[in-house]
């Protein structure tokens, strides 16, 4: 086993693999970015490395840095959690090369294979795993869009090769689309993947998501599974619950499948992960075909058509489902494989007893289509405990938002003996969840246990979207609601002084915040090892501060309403626009949002560029 691992990520999941790692007598290193000092995350490990600027790519996207940070702490091994480069083949393979230090999780080359999802449909169907009809190549043309929405029929999904989470995936509804969708699919793809390459399926008119977890251990040579018997397969969550293609609430087992259907999409997966020389912890997703009259009673049989998805090659967000059906701790078993020393389990080991649900504990408006906060400070924060309720975060009361991310607070997962008892725990652990000074979708979850359909289990992925009444979550939100609070005190300057010591031979970043004190200048050489940069200021629109942008008498600061990444500028300095133009896009929680001008003008000057990280109330456009 391992002497010491640095988690390559921040947050719940930071956490959660360090508590893995604590219980395996491995100590652990954190890395964190300058809006992540006092991250719960960076208080749990055992040592802490600044890697940067807030700037997601100028910190944890950093390989080089966080490889160096490895380095210094003298960590053998470097676990990636999930998102940020979780599933980055090329820092995989960073790491791969970086002599002591082992990748926590699947080789570089795997990853690589069915990160490109083309390869990966191709890999599925040559192991007789079925796909949904589309294309094993990638395309370019628009020509090919409407020629297979000719061939299959409308609507046609055209999908970004590294996406996931409906992140680079267009819906075509007619053929007049088609043009539109595969430019801003492409552009999605290069913006988030550096990978413009985009590849078609027919769209599911009823879906249903389920996915297996899997744990797959070196065959006899050592680096890949020698066949299916080093492919374990802990039993499937249903992820149905989805707005916008975003997951919000997952169970498991799926209460919409019949026993012999829950064996076939689990033995698809081992067949094809075997065949993919995949080892280690990974998700294959499935997308089932619900049958809008069916009985909810009765689940759905052997024949109901089910289709590869994708390949998620990284522990998820949901994966504690798993743990609580199984007692199989996943992050345990991924550090047993990469440590040499093999899985603790076989498929035979696995029973599935009970049921669970994972709500999703993010700092959103659900009744505001799910809009991220961007600010709070945790006033209260109380979870909820008892029989059957386990709780992941990093945040503690007192706490500040760090909104520079993503929204996730907490993740709550309930266990019990069948899903009516689960849902009724549910019910009683969602309403003693203490939380004030920070809006979030608890409201949400708890007007799902009411929900007919939900409690039905017959809801598919388009249930939220296309057919929740809105009506209900506003009246939920005004029920259960609470508002996002800032904690800082805007009448009392607060005084940041830096100091770099050594300590044996070793540096350390000593930060000391003072309220009240003067600023205590400082050359701009002595800054020591934190990587901080500041920001240039930014228009507030015309209110006569000294922003660092000139907006003229009359004029107006078009500025981001969260923050993001901008994807496009579709406008230039001297262009005419009027009310209602779009003048960029911005991508936020990985949506593309238009921002478009309130009223007409001529552009004076644009302040963003494609690829720039841009937070709420930053100006991008000036009108004159």
């Amino acid at each position: 086993m391992f002497d010491k691992v640095l988690v390559a990520n921040r947050g719940e999941i930071a956490v959660r693999v360090m508590r893995a790692c604590a219980e395996l007598g491995v100590d652990t290193v954190a890395v964190y970015s300058d809006a992540d000092k006092h991250g719960g995350h960076v208080r749990y490990a055992d040592e802490a490395y600044n890697v940067g600027p807030a700037r997601a790519a100028d910190s944890y996207l950093d390989g080089e840095a966080v490889v160096d940070a490895a380095r210094n702490a003298d960590a053998d091994a470097i676990h990636p959690g999930y998102g940020f480069l979780a599933e980055n083949a090329d820092f995989a393979a960073r790491v791969e090369a970086a002599d002591g230090i082992t990748w926590v999780g699947p080789a570089s080359d795997a990853m690589e294979r069915l990160g490109e999802k083309t390869h990966a449909r191709r890999v599925m169907e040559e192991a007789d795993v079925p796909i949904v009809p589309g294309t094993t190549e990638p395309v370019t043309e628009v020509e090919a869009v409407t020629g297979f929405g000719d061939e299959h029929g409308y609507p046609v999904a055209i999908k970004a090769e590294g996406g996931g989470g409906g992140r680079g995936m267009k819906v075509v509804e007619s053929a007049e689309e088609a043009q539109e969708a595969l430019e801003s699919a492409k552009r999605e793809g290069e913006a988030y993947f550096s990978n413009d390459s985009v590849y078609l399926e027919r769209y599911l008119e009823t879906p249903r998501h389920v996915e297996v977890q899997i744990v797959a251990d070196a065959g006899e040579e050592g680096d890949t599974p020698a066949d299916e018997s080093d492919v374990v397969h802990l039993g499937e969550r249903d992820c149905s619950l989805q707005r916008r293609h975003q997951k919000v609430i997952e169970e498991g087992p799926s209460p919409a499948l019949s026993d012999e259907l829950r064996e076939k999409i689990g033995e698809a997966a081992r067949r094809g992960v075997a065949a993919a020389d995949y080892t280690n912890a990974g998700t294959v997703e499935f997308l089932v075909e619900e049958d809008p009259d069916r009985d909810p009673v009765e689940p759905l049989g052997p024949d109901t058509p089910f289709y590869f998805l994708e390949v998620n090659t990284r522990i998820q967000v949901e994966h504690t489902v798993t743990e609580e059906l199984t007692g199989i701790d996943i992050v345990k078993e991924q550090l047993r494989v990469a440590s040499g020393e093999g899985l603790s389990v076989s498929q035979d080991d696995v029973a599935l007893e009970g049921h669970a649900i994972e709500f999703r504990i993010n700092a959103e408006n659900a009744a505001e289509a799910f809009q991220p906060a961007n600010e709070g400070s945790l006033e209260t924060y109380d979870p909820p405990g008892g029989i059957g309720v386990r709780v992941d975060d990093a945040l503690r009361q007192g706490d500040e938002l760090v909104t520079d991310y993503d929204s996730m607070i907490a993740k709550l997962i309930v266990w019990a003996g069948d899903r009516e008892e689960c849902l009724a725990r549910s019910k009683r652990a969602l309403a003693e969840y203490d939380l004030e000074g920070v809006v979030t979708i608890v409201p949400f979850h708890r007007l799902m246990l009411d929900d007919e359909r939900f409690v039905a289990g017959t809801h598919t992925t388009k249930y939220l979207d296309e057919e929740l009444d809105r009506e209900l979550v506003a009246e939920a939100q005004a029920k259960w609601g609470t508002e996002s609070t800032s904690g800082g005190d805007d009448d009392e300057a607060v005084t940041e002084r830096e100091f770099t010591v050594e300590v044996n031979g070793k540096r350390f970043d000593v930060e000391l915040e003072e309220r009240g004190a003067p600023a205590i200048p400082t050359p701009s050489d002595a800054g020591g090892a934190s990587g901080r940069q500041e920001r240039p200021p930014q228009a507030k629109g015309d209110d006569g501060d000294d922003d660092g942008v000139d907006v003229a008498e009359g004029g107006e600061a078009i500025e981001a309403e969260m923050q993001g990444t901008i994807l496009s500028v579709d406008v230039g300095e001297g262009d005419e626009v009027a009310a209602g133009d779009v003048v960029c896009v911005l991508e936020a929680m990985k949506m593309e949002n238009d921002v478009a001008a309130e009223r007409g003008g001529t552009v004076a000057s644009v302040h963003v560029g494609e690829g720039d990280s841009v937070d709420m109330g930053d100006a991008l456009v000036v009108l004159e």
